[in-house]
């Protein structure tokens, strides 16, 4: 079927109505009748066009009028997570005392999330609602906003089609992935070219660097210095110190280097691995926050996890001026790396396969894209 057709069938159902294939068929045949009869003079014939055009002016006029006695809410939904399912559900309420039947719904849902969502409806009871769940699994984070949920009848005899537009305002949050983080040295190392770290007079309550709270078995990264050999010959295999990194309260600032054009795949992982990297610091009971070009510093789950999901590369840079404190800057471009904060860590994803670093005092890791990130972010720094 033409573009320019279908365009003109559905500027057609939303200002009137527009004709089925049926609706055609009997309009054709109605006007062949009437002018048969009126040639014939039949009366037999004028019965026939004049119960077709009664018909026809019932399949004009019903559609839109049961489309406008139709309400539609939306049922809020919590924030999700990329890999979850999210669920959307519809309550298309029929205030009339006939049940309405015969209905198609349409919810405009973004490509994000799947793009438009449609079903069929048979029957919604008279006075009553019909309740509509949509189910679809996150693939991708971001800020979801919209409002359109279309309703498109030819009830009651399928002649005519007829639509209506409902502006049902939705939004969905979908949240970056959380790595879980057993360890990040990034986290547990960051400021400490900026002050001494503090010794702590009661073991049990943090006990200081160099101070063993707890032995582990060996995971690849870690240093061969921290092996514990007595332990290890008694039970046959590699046993690890666990030291205590006591900082004293040092906040812990997580920037992402959003002013830039990235790779997209690679931002992606850039944000995870600030999402992981900010629970992480979480769970160590560390001040954390969030550095955007366009946001700032943030702090607060929520507001952290929404500025994550709605970031992307090349934002206009409202907060230019990084926190003068150490932070742990994640970027693309090796040149970002200088003039860092002293005690600074970085992240970098490099362009084109680029091995080659600025001088810089920081630091860091080159993130390697055909490697797990969960393993690159719990290794040992060199």
């Amino acid at each position: 079927m033409p573009a320019f057709f279908v365009r003109f069938q559905t500027w057609l159902e939303y200002r009137w109505v527009a004709p089925a294939y049926s609706g055609w068929v009997m309009l054709s045949l109605a006007i062949f009748f009437f002018v048969a009869a009126t040639n014939t003079m039949a009366g037999w014939l004028y019965a026939i066009s004049g119960v077709m055009l009664a018909l026809l002016t019932v399949g004009v006029t019903q559609p839109g009028r049961s489309l406008r006695s139709l309400h539609i809410t939306r049922i809020p939904n919590d924030p999700i997570s990329v890999g979850d399912t999210l669920t959307l559900e519809l309550e298309i309420h029929n205030p009339r005392p006939r049940p309405q039947l015969l209905l198609q719904v349409q919810d405009l849902r973004p490509r994000g999330l799947g793009g438009t969502h449609e079903a069929a409806i048979e029957r919604i009871p008279a006075r009553g609602a019909y309740h509509w769940r949509q189910s679809h699994v996150a693939q991708q984070r971001g800020l979801y906003h919209w409002q359109g949920v279309v309703l498109r009848t030819a009830a009651p005899l399928g002649l005519f089609w007829s639509r209506r537009q409902e502006q049902v305002r939705a939004s969905v949050v979908v949240y970056p992935t959380v790595l879980p983080l057993s360890r990040c040295p990034l986290v547990d190392e960051l400021g400490r070219e900026a002050s001494a770290t503090v010794q702590s007079p009661i073991q049990a309550q943090g006990a200081s660097e160099g101070v063993t709270r707890t032995l582990r078995p060996y995971r690849w990264g870690d240093s061969t210095r921290l092996i514990h050999w007595r332990t290890s010959a008694r039970y046959g295999e590699l046993r690890v110190r666990e030291l205590e990194l006591f900082t004293g309260g040092q906040e812990v600032v997580l920037g992402l280097d959003s002013a830039i054009a990235w790779d997209a795949e690679a931002f992606e992982q850039a944000v995870i691995a600030a999402a992981s990297l900010y629970f992480y610091g979480l769970r160590q009971k560390l001040p954390v926050s969030i550095w955007t070009a366009e946001s700032g510093v943030v702090r607060g789950d929520r507001p952290v996890l929404e500025t994550l999901a709605a970031v992307m590369p090349g934002q206009n840079p409202r907060s230019p001026l990084l926190p003068g404190v150490p932070i742990i800057w994640m970027t693309q471009k090796s040149d970002r790396l200088s003039n860092l904060p002293t005690g600074s860590r970085w992240l970098l994803w490099p362009q084109n396969g680029q091995t080659a670093l600025p001088n810089q005092t920081a630091h860091g890791r080159i993130i390697v894209p055909d490697e797990p990130l969960t393993t690159q972010l719990q290794a040992s720094l060199n």
